[in-house]
């Protein structure tokens, strides 16, 4: 349980909505494209390194 019977879960759930409301969505995408680039950079590093010990 979390705080005063709200789980968190539920809080998570409506600071998504407050920042989507609020204008977030902007900040949103560009953490959306960040992460993305950064697991595609990681896959490349790992086929490469696997490549190069055979």
């Amino acid at each position: 349980m979390g705080i005063g019977g709200i789980s968190i879960w539920q809080i998570l759930i409506i600071l998504i909505v407050v920042l989507l409301l609020f204008g977030g969505t902007k900040r949103l995408k560009s953490l959306g494209s960040d992460l993305a680039n950064t697991i595609k950079s990681f896959r490349k590093a790992m086929d490469e390194e696997d490549k190069d010990s055979k």
